[in-house]
């Protein structure tokens, strides 16, 4: 079926619409393949707006004598009205969107038809491969390697084709090792710390089952990851209870008697069903501006958004810690490890390593710890806090990667050198995006699809020089030192700029944000390349919140 034949109605006149911080405009509304497109027709220089079909989440269609009335609501939380005269054309552009921004079939989405002036098809696609990553990493060279043994992904259908794994470890061992893990996610490298060479692992949950079966070939992967140390950590993202009840369905965990040079620590996290329901009432609060102060807070409170960011960063606190303080490596998993484990593993590098606090950096981070490492973003981002539709497989956890991050950056607003801007970009282009990068579910998928042949990648075009800076934090300062982000409750806030997003408040915020960045800017262009006395301090081994900054805000 042509995408065309979903266009019931393509135009009408006389429509109204309403948006925030606007007065209502009259105009006329045309419904194409992937866009709705509202212009007001005045004069030759017409205002227009233009929607992604994708980006709508749900409508709501209402009878307005002879007239309708659509409202919709989009994935990134904007909410607008349309009043169409004539309620046969309202239910056939309603039908229409509903039918085109729910597409299925990947191939026929607006990433494979975007075709920008600035980028071109030709080369390499996105930022970094598993073997650029390796050869850029000398202290990996000895004791690692790049393993190939996935290159069909048959061992394992959600990781990419290379992988790093000890240089000791044969490819059969880790076949033996994928068939004992979940999905096939054997043990692999996420990180190695610069100072100490420990690393960070992630994996799925083991298939020991109630019959607490084991597999050598994995307990000498474990094993050959810790070689010359006395001790390893499994950091299980789930309770003591619940990875006991997984033993009684095929899963389980590491045992004491098999990994006995690992001690395992379980730090419980939501997922699935929990954090996209926490999201919805978190956006149900913030949709409704009635509430009286005590009310909103309570819904705020009871939205338990803020308790899932809480847990996530103490539990990547917990993982730099054994890195960093204690010298351990860590190996990170829940049950299928696409969720949780991608969340802290990634969190924890942020915590560690000053070159994730780079723009560059970070949307390296992303692309590998993500994209490559398969979270299925095509299922988690099929539908936002809005969507009437029953629950499948929703979750938002990048959505709540981003919280955390922002809350890093928040309290260290000097330590990393992109801005809140690029963090607001990346939570609107994970649901709905000119490009492929968050396509599909896995690398495998991408590649059946076409997707590196046919669509741009979202990450090349942030980093082209002139789109970058309008996400650079003029605010820089590198530092070599972790940062330790503060966990307490009132250390924690709620994300006004995405979530407060299109309300007076926020577009106040963002006004007198601009005004500060314009200040700063200013300011270092009068004090030049060798201004002094304004770096971070480099007189601890650490950095924490708010610590070691004040000096530098009032020099700034």
């Amino acid at each position: 079926m042509e995408l065309s034949e979903h266009i019931k109605t393509a135009n009408v006149e006389d429509v109204t619409l309403k948006r925030p911080f606007h007065p209502a405009l009259r105009g006329t509304l045309c419904v194409t393949s992937h866009h709705l497109l509202f212009s007001d027709r005045k004069d030759e220089a017409s205002w227009q707006l233009l929607i992604l079909l994708r980006n709508i989440d749900a409508i709501e269609k209402r009878a307005v004598g002879s007239s309708g009335t659509i409202t919709i609501k989009c994935k990134d939380l904007l909410v607008l009205q349309l009043e169409i005269p004539g309620m046969e054309e309202c239910l056939n552009i309603a039908s229409s969107i509903e039918a085109l921004s729910s597409l299925e079939s990947v191939t026929e989405m607006y990433p494979f038809f975007y075709r920008p002036s600035h980028l071109t098809l030709q080369g390499p696609w996105g930022l970094s491969s598993t073997e650029q990553y390796y050869k850029q990493t000398e202290r990996l060279w000895e004791r690692w390697r790049v393993s190939t043994v996935n290159s069909d992904y048959s061992v394992c259908p959600s990781y990419p084709s290379a992988v790093i794994v000890p240089r000791e470890v044969a490819d059969d061992m880790l076949i033996r090792s994928a068939r004992f893990r979940q999905g096939g996610r054997f043990p692999v490298l996420s990180y190695c710390h610069h100072r100490n060479g420990m690393v960070i692992m992630r994996s799925s949950q083991p298939l020991t089952g109630a019959n607490k079966k084991r597999c050598k070939e994995d307990e000498l992967l474990l094993q050959a990851v810790i070689d010359g140390s006395k001790l390893g950590y499994v950091i299980d993202l789930r309770s003591t209870q619940q990875a006991q009840q997984a033993r009684m369905t095929g899963g389980g965990f590491e045992s004491k008697s098999c990994y006995s040079h690992w001690k395992r620590i379980h730090r419980h996290q939501e997922r699935g069903k929990v954090v996209q329901e926490s999201l919805i009432k978190l956006v149900e609060a913030c949709s409704d501006p009635s509430h009286s102060v005590d009310r909103w807070l309570s819904k705020l409170e009871n939205s338990k958004w803020l308790s899932h960011v809480h847990s996530a960063l103490s539990t990547a606190g917990l993982v730099v810690e054994c890195v960093e303080r204690d010298g351990h490596s860590v190996l990170v998993h829940g049950s299928e490890g696409t969720d949780s484990t991608l969340l802290v593993s990634s969190l924890a590098q942020l915590i560690l390593d000053p070159a994730s606090r780079t723009v560059t950096g970070f949307l390296s981070l992303l692309e590998r710890e993500w994209i490559q490492a398969g979270h299925p973003f095509q299922q988690r981002c099929a539908h936002s806090a809005y969507s009437h539709a029953r629950l499948k497989q929703e979750c938002p956890s990048f959505l709540l990667l981003l919280d955390c991050v922002w809350q890093v950056w928040r309290q260290f607003p000097l330590a990393l050198e992109f801005s809140e801007a690029l963090l607001l970009r990346l939570a609107q282009e994970a649901y709905a995006s000119n490009y492929g990068t968050f396509l599909c579910n896995s690398e495998q998928e991408r590649c059946a699809a076409g997707v590196k042949e046919s669509t741009h990648c979202l990450f090349q075009s942030l980093m082209k020089s002139d789109i970058e800076e309008q996400y650079l934090n003029p605010l820089y300062e590198p530092t070599d030192l972790a940062i330790w982000p503060s966990v307490h409750p009132q250390s924690l806030q709620l994300w006004t700029g995405l979530f407060l997003r299109w309300t007076d408040y926020a577009q106040n915020m963002v006004e007198a944000r601009e005004e500060v960045w314009s200040i700063v800017k200013e300011h270092r262009e009068r004090a030049g390349p060798d201004r002094t006395n304004n770096t971070l301090s480099t007189h601890c081994d650490t950095l924490t919140p708010f610590e070691n900054l004040m000096d530098e805000l009032t020099i700034l």
